[in-house]
């Protein structure tokens, strides 16, 4: 499972484990899945989709800017705020 968190300055908005989010990168839309190469993206207005469970529904949050981190501990989103 992939170790997703959430945060906005105000505070941390979700901490958990998923099997993959999808992340609006102002590149484009990115997916992160347990094992993925390290990465730093910005984020552009949007919302992530989180994938609980392999082939499930996603649950959505809108987000607003801000940057993505992948790293060896997993997916890390700091957003300037979510809903």
């Amino acid at each position: 499972m992939l170790h997703f968190e959430l945060v906005t300055p105000e505070k941390l908005v979700r901490s958990e484990d998923v099997y993959m989010v999808v992340v609006p990168g102002t590149e484009g839309d990115f997916g992160v899945l347990e094992g993925h190469a390290p990465l730093m993206s910005t984020v552009r207005d949007g919302a992530l989709s989180v994938y609980r469970t392999e082939g499930g529904q996603p649950e959505t949050i809108a987000i607003q800017g801000g940057f993505a981190e992948v790293n060896a501990q997993g997916l890390t989103v700091l957003a300037e705020s979510a809903a």
